[in-house]
Formats: C-alpha cells, structure tokens, sequence
C-alpha cells in the first residue's frame, strides 16, 4: 500500500532551458495542468542563461531556433545574439504562464522509480521531495562545461576559466590570452577577445569546416512587419527549413552535395585569410560533416590581426607562466580560456537515476547511451529524456526535434493521466530494434567517418546524432504506440 501522501504530479520536468520550457508550454497548450518543473539555477534558460562569453549568438537561424506555435517574431537579426534567445525563451515563460510552474534553487540529486506506486520519487540538494507519475528529463546534451586534465594544471600562476563560466570580472585589455579550442564558441569569442587583449593565441588541435555566416539585420519595418502580419515569417522561416533539411545530404558520406560543402568552406577560408600557410593549417582533413558544420563570418579575418596567433602543436602541460607545447616552446599567458566544449555524452545529467531493481542508469547505459526515440528506455517507466541519444542535428535547428519530443511526451502524460496503473516502460526488444536500425544507417553517414568528435563515444559508436532528416523523426514520433510499451 502506498506510503505517499505528497501531492503527485502527472508529470515533472527537470530542468528550464528550451526542451523543458518547451515541454510546460506543450502540456499548457493541451490543457494538462497538473506539472512541475525543477530548475537547479536561481534562473531559467538553460545554456542560453550560462552560456554570456563575448559574442554569444545562436549558430542557427534563429527563425527555426523557436517553437512553431510561439514564434520569435521579435528578432532584430538573422543569427540572433544570446540576450535575444535567453528573452525568447523568457517570454515564452510569461506567454504560458509557466513561472508558477517552475521552482528555481532545485537542483535534483536523484530520481527513483517507486514500482509499487507507479511513481518516481524525485529529491533534491536542499532535501525536498517530490512526486511525479512521468519524468521528462530537461538537461540537454551541452550543459556541463569539460575542461580536459592537462599535466600540471595547477602550477599556473595565472587565471583561467571556460567560456560557458565566463569570467566577466577579468579585464583582456592588454593581456597575453590563450584560448584552447576552437569550434562552435571560439569561432564567437576568438574574434571578441582578439579586440581587446594585446596577444591572443587559439590552440587548435584539428580545424574545422566554417561556412559563411552571411547575417542579416531586419530594419524596423520588416521587425514591424512580422509582428503585425506573422505568415511574412512563416513563409521566411519555410524557406530555411527547406533549405536546411535539403542540407542534409550534405552529411551523408560521398555525396554530391557533401563535395559541394567542401568546396563552399574551403572558399570561404581562401576568401578570408590572407596567409597560404594559415590557409593550409586552417583546411580539414576529414571528411564534411565528421565534427559539427559551424558558421562565422568572423573568426577566419582574426587571424590577419598582428596580435592573433594559431598554433597547431599538441600542449604537453602547463606551467606557472603558460602552457609547453610538445615541439619545447613555452608560451606565455596571462589568461586561458577553455572552448572545450562540453560532457555531450551523459545523457543522464548530474542526478543518479535509479529505475526498476535499483539500476542507475549510468550503469545501464555504461559508455553507450540508447534509447528508443531518443526518449525511452526499458527498465525506467514514465520517464522520456528530451535530447537524448541519437537526437542531435549538424544540418538543422534542435529545436524541430524537441517540438516533436513534446508532443509525443504530453501523449504519454495523458495515457498516465487515464492508465495510472499501466506505467509506460518501452519493450528491450523494442529499443534493441530501433537502435539497431540508427546504427546501421549511420555507417553511411559522414558523422561515423574517421575523425574524432563529441559524436562518437570512446568505441567510436555515434551517439549523439540522428541518422535522418528532421521529417523522418516527426512521422516516427507523431503517435505514441503503446504496443512499443507492452500496453494493449
């Protein structure tokens, strides 16, 4: 018999950044009311809140970055900057009246699945617990910041921080700056910080291909325009959704189009620096679409500044005035920014998940993540992670990804609403079958070619990349299929 006497909610959230804000006003939407939503910061917005380094901006055009049925209308530029997305995502909180639904400062430590009770019981850092009959996991694949353990850290005598915990407390101007990385945030804050400090070197362990940017800034008229007649930017908005879904033969291995990306970002780099033997340092040598497609018009002309330096040489430590590199040189820093990236591949967050006969979920999934639809997995009933395994894109905007997640989740909350005995725990042979097929399609794609990248798991097995075009995973996701959850 149950023991709970706490309130249960048809369904918690974890998490308030764009899959979890998204998920409130989905269930909003479809009349279910009955939701919370626990977020760990004193703040919502996820990576749009953390990530604040100089330059910030959404590498995707922001039309496609937000929810069909709550447009951005408000956007002042093609590739919108991040106080822009971070104020899309906070009026998205006030249109659905989901501030009542969140409780900020509540960091979930550990969610357990009460099989007698069909429940999963979720607790938090402060202590405080809660009850829930569906578990939507919010935290995404880019939120914890990765800094690698290079030797003798600890005797550097200057500052260092990563870009998603920008220091802003650090005045650059006129300091010796390192800058270790250089994908999808350097190529924002390389150019930003090459203004200020008197010397910048960007560290670059393999180079990546940069398509141009080619940003536009609506005037007030055409900003007035899509307020006061929105079909203007659906029909802008279909344009880059065809565009970019049509992209994705780009990343499909020896393909016409994969060459002709090649060829677009190899003139964009010979276009922009002015140096042959940049050049040369700057052209991949892998496969298009291997590592993630970036777009910059910027960050290719900060290396014909006099005070930016690209150095190819692997870092064999640091030390208490820099960084050695493995060729002996000793470089010298006052700061060092880390654009490392992120820890892509733990899909289960910072909180242990303990689902049928005590299993955490880390144990489970061991170094290869699966789940059936990206959402599901056998063992752990009701619970449905937004972003998960085999959900990322290269060619398009995630968010398309996380409005169908939505709306085949608030199915599975309404089931639960109805059939609160008939907990929803996906078949193993259903999700064996599923990811079986994804793998098998990603040997043809460019993201299983011979590079290394936050794709791939140590096995060199993708497993943050979906194997298909946005339209496959919405047809796959339109209907919840109980069959695939032993529920006739």
């Amino acid at each position: 018999m149950s023991q709970i006497t706490d309130h249960i909610y048809d369904a918690i959230i974890v998490g308030a950044g764009y899959g979890g804000l998204g998920q409130g006003a989905q269930l909003t939407k479809d009349g279910v009311d009955n939701y919370l939503i626990l977020e760990g910061a004193d703040e919502l917005g996820g990576v749009w809140r953390d990530n604040d380094y100089p330059g910030a901006a959404c590498d995707t055009q922001a039309l496609i970055y937000c929810y069909s049925y709550f447009l951005n209308l408000g956007v002042s530029r093609m590739y919108a900057g991040r106080d822009e997305m971070l104020g899309y995502l906070k009026a998205m909180a006030d249109e659905f009246d989901l501030h009542d639904k969140i409780k900020l400062n509540s960091r979930v430590d550990r969610a357990e699945w009460l099989d007698e009770e069909n429940v999963w019981k979720f607790t938090t850092t402060g202590g405080d617990a809660y009850y829930g009959r569906s578990f939507v996991g919010g935290w995404g694949q880019l939120s914890k910041p990765k800094i690698p353990n290079f030797p003798n850290m600890d005797a550097f005598g200057g500052i260092m921080f990563h870009s998603a915990q920008w220091d802003h407390s650090v005045d650059l101007s006129g300091k010796k700056v390192a800058a270790i990385g250089n994908a999808a945030s350097a190529v924002q804050f390389v150019p930003e910080v090459a203004k200020v400090a008197a010397d910048l070197t960007v560290f670059q362990r393999s180079a990546n291909y940069i398509l141009p940017r080619n940003q536009i800034v609506f005037s007030e008229e055409e900003q007035q325009k899509f307020k006061e007649n929105p079909d203007s930017y659906r029909e802008i908005r279909q344009e880059i959704h065809d565009t970019r879904e049509a992209g994705f033969e780009r990343t499909r291995k020896g393909t016409e189009a994969a060459e002709e990306g090649v060829e677009q970002a190899i003139e964009h780099l010979r276009s922009q620096v002015n140096d042959p033997e940049l050049v040369k340092k700057l052209t991949p040598t892998y496969a298009f679409g291997c590592k993630r497609i970036l777009r910059s018009d910027e960050f290719y002309p900060t290396f014909n500044r006099e005070n930016v330096h690209l150095e190819t040489s692997a870092i064999e430590s640091f030390t208490e005035k820099g960084i050695r590199t493995t060729d002996g040189v000793e470089h010298e820093f006052d700061v060092v920014i880390f654009g490392t990236g992120f820890y892509s591949q733990e899909f289960q967050g910072d909180l242990a998940i303990i689902g049928r006969g005590g299993t955490d979920l880390r144990d489970r999934w061991g170094n290869s993540p699966e789940a059936y639809l990206g959402m599901a997995v056998d063992g752990y009933p009701n619970m449905f992670i937004l972003y998960g395994p085999n959900t990322n894109l290269n060619h398009h905007s995630v968010v398309a990804m996380l409005e169908a997640q939505n709306k085949y989740i608030r199915q599975a909350v309404e089931h639960l609403q109805q059939h609160p005995d008939q907990p929803l725990d996906v078949k193993a042979e259903v999700l064996r079958h599923f990811n079986d097929e994804i793998q098998q399609e990603l040997e043809q794609s460019a993201f299983s070619a011979d590079c290394s990248s936050w794709y791939k798991n140590e096995d060199g097995k993708v497993i943050n990349n979906w194997s298909g075009n946005v339209a496959e995973y919405h047809a796959l996701t339109e209907t919840l299929n109980l069959v695939d959850y032993g529920v006739k």
